[in-house]
């Protein structure tokens, strides 16, 4: 990783997306997602400003959670629905580690929902990348959190009957201080969202639209595909208007809190009218992610929110150091042998 050039002097060998790419055979579905989530991970990592052998990616259970495999890191392969607790444990006992999490909609949002939403209120220093491909993929195409009402699956023949998740509202429910959405088939702003997580300091979690092709495909393409993406996707940009369109005709302003879609064509309104983004707010963040349940507005990709609060891990450490100066180094022998411990003759 480093190589020495004097006697006090080391410099850092530059990584490439081959460090990133493991020995192992990468078995998903032919013509998957996770191909290409895999793919934009691997291709921005080595601008990172970490040595290699500080990164641990954690996985819980699901198609999703292959990824330690593939990627060629420290990596643990948990038990279902547990990786963001797993994930935790390794941030608080090796805070300068650089830890990530692998988790679908299932996985992280079903069985490990409850440690999710602990961890980002606790704002845990850790990177959640969510796979939400709105299906069990992996146990063969029984519905998940995310699926969406009257969805026929093998577990719902007759249609899901379940309200879903909104993931991004999940974790900004839950004090996320980073909270971000992209899809699989758009490389650049998926690569952009890595990085923004990246440079955050504190629990980020990323909403990935990611095609199941084989249980649920075509879940996203609306969204997704070069033909329908303009005018069904408004990307969210600090302090830039919601603009969206094939000819960035239209765009978003708020009609009291209640977004609307608006044309900036004619003379009733200009870009001047327009909702600015400002991912600081997180009353406007909670605005743009309910856009989702009103078919009549594009679907928000991008930062919905980042702002700054103590990170969980450095706080621990402190409090730990604050009562070491007060109360010296402790003595577990004593402890144990304290006032409540008898002998049993």
């Amino acid at each position: 990783m480093a190589e020495t050039l004097g006697k006090n002097t080391v410099a850092q060998v530059k990584l490439t997306v081959k460090d990133f790419q493991s020995d192992q055979d990468v078995r998903w579905c032919p013509g998957c997602g996770d191909y290409s989530i895999l793919a934009q991970v691997q291709r921005v990592m080595p601008e990172f400003k970490h040595k290699k052998e500080d990164y641990v990616m954690v996985s819980g259970i699901g198609c999703s959670s292959r990824f330690p495999y593939y990627l060629d890191t420290f990596g643990i392969h948990g038990i279902h629905g547990r990786a963001t607790a797993i994930a935790s444990g390794v941030k608080m006992a090796k805070p300068d580690l650089q830890v990530w999490v692998a988790t679908g909609d299932g996985d992280g949002l079903s069985i490990g929902g409850n440690h999710m939403i602990h961890m980002l209120r606790r704002n845990v220093n850790v990177k959640v990348l969510l796979f939400n491909n709105e299906i069990y993929g992996l146990t063969k195409g029984q519905y998940s959190p995310t699926s969406i009402l009257g969805q026929v699956t093998k577990s719902t023949p007759y249609g899901v009957i379940d309200n879903p998740f909104v993931p991004v509202s999940l974790a900004l429910g839950a004090g996320a201080t980073f909270v971000a959405r992209t899809m699989d088939r758009d490389p650049k702003h998926l690569q952009a969202m890595v990085r923004r997580a990246e440079d955050h300091h504190g629990s980020a979690f990323m909403e990935i639209y990611q095609n199941c092709n084989v249980f649920n495909d075509g879940a996203f393409f609306t969204f997704t595909e070069k033909e329908t993406r303009p005018d069904r996707v408004v990307y969210l940009e600090h302090g830039k208007p919601l603009v969206f369109g094939k000819e960035k005709e239209k765009g978003i302003r708020l009609n009291g809190f209640t977004p609307e879609a608006v044309s900036i064509n004619d003379s009733k309104y200009s870009v001047n009218d327009l909702l600015v983004h400002d991912e600081k707010d997180s009353t406007l963040a909670f605005i743009l992610s309910d856009m989702i349940h009103n078919p009549d507005l594009p679907r928000a990709m991008g930062v919905f929110l980042a702002t700054e609060r103590v990170v969980y891990e450095e706080e621990m450490q402190n409090q730990i150091s604050r009562a070491k100066s007060k109360k010296g180094i402790g003595d577990l022998q004593k402890l144990l042998n304290g006032d409540e411990t008898w002998i049993v003759q």
